[in-house]
């Protein structure tokens, strides 16, 4: 059975247990599908082969060579992670275009009695989908941006406002980095095509209705560019802006920023990106900090001398509306806890949703 997708909302309902991507691990890694598991009927090395072979030799013999090698590749499946899989199970696989892998992969699991569907287009028609809503056409959004500087709890505010049934976007979360210069986080960043994915994804699930809340991020987050379609609706945006006392940020900042506290050579590494930006001097005042261990007193320096200056530049440049303010006395959770139904109400009035 072939299963044709048409709107990324579909991928949160097929009708199926397992979605297998059939391609080479290299392809799996710059993106997929959603919740997709990597049994590849070719690997990285054997697919070249066979492509060369293909290109330079001869179609029928590389076809010969792949069809051998993808059989001896989907055996090794079946008898390694498919083997616990009893009859009732349905797999859906897909490879670069719905082609020969996909088709041998799903051939060989049909014939063994399964009920196996094949995704029409293969991932370019997945792919094809998100460039069309992220790309090409304006989002059906009513998005509010959750703006405030450095060490304000954003993060920890966008939890808590999802918590309480409040639509949002987290951008950090989706591209696995905290937006700044020290932004890195463990594992590095998805592809761009995969935070592409995730995002359209997300977009997918929300209630184009109601008002979604999204960190007021640059076009970029670490290394991966927010898609025109969002960027567009962001700079139109209504802005909530979260204040807060420099003391409590910087012992927020401090405790958040512990995995980077945590290994002091590489926090002394992301400090030397901003020797162009601070010079010599500056930076090399702040690593002498990092070796006394005197996190706050670096945090503290480094909002009122590198990220206060920078957001203050980067609203000017981008000509920020006018926003509804918040002012955090603290930043414990219970504190945020406490300013989240005014937090709330911030957001409906600058979207136009009323208190309610």
């Amino acid at each position: 059975m072939k299963l044709t997708l048409t709107d990324i909302a579909q991928l949160a309902a097929l009708p199926v247990d397992t979605i297998i991507d059939a391609r080479s691990p290299a392809e799996y890694a710059e993106d997929h599908l959603p919740g997709a598991i990597n049994l590849p009927s070719l690997s990285n090395a054997e697919r070249a082969e066979v492509g060369t072979i293909y290109v330079q030799q001869d179609r029928f013999k590389a076809r010969r060579i792949g069809a051998a090698l993808v059989a001896r590749n989907v055996a090794a499946h079946l008898e390694g992670p498919l083997a616990g899989k009893d009859g009732s199970w349905r797999p859906m696989v897909y490879c670069w275009r719905g082609g020969q892998r996909s088709g041998s992969f799903a051939s060989i699991l049909e014939q063994i009695g399964w009920r196996v569907s094949l995704l029409e287009g293969g991932y370019r028609a997945y792919r094809r989908l998100v460039v069309q809503m992220l790309y090409e056409a304006p989002l059906a959004l009513t998005p509010v941006l959750l703006d405030g500087n450095t060490g304000t709890a954003k993060t920890r505010l966008l939890e808590l406002l999802e918590d309480a049934g409040v639509q949002v976007i987290d951008l950090e979360g989706l591209a696995n980095h905290r937006g700044s210069a020290l932004g890195a986080r463990a594992g590095g960043q998805p592809s761009q095509k995969l935070f592409d994915g995730r995002l359209a994804q997300r977009i997918a699930a929300l209630d184009p209705a109601r008002p979604v809340v999204i960190e007021a991020e640059s076009h970029k987050v670490g290394a991966r560019v927010v898609p025109p379609s969002l960027w567009s609706a962001m700079k139109a945006a209504p802005v909530v802006r979260v204040t807060a006392p420099v003391a409590a940020r910087a012992a927020y900042l401090a405790d958040a920023y512990g995995d980077m506290t945590d290994q002091p050579d590489l926090l002394k590494g992301s400090l030397d990106l901003l020797r162009n930006l601070r010079g010599h001097e500056t930076v090399d005042h702040w690593q002498r900090m990092v070796d006394a261990r005197d996190f706050n007193t670096l945090a503290r320096e480094l909002i009122v001398q590198h990220y206060d200056p920078g957001y203050d530049r980067a609203r000017v440049r981008h000509d920020m509306a006018r926003p509804e303010t918040v002012d955090l006395p603290a930043l414990d959770d219970a504190a945020l806890q406490a300013a989240l139904p005014g937090l709330i109400e911030a957001i409906n009035r600058a979207s136009g949703a009323g208190a309610g």
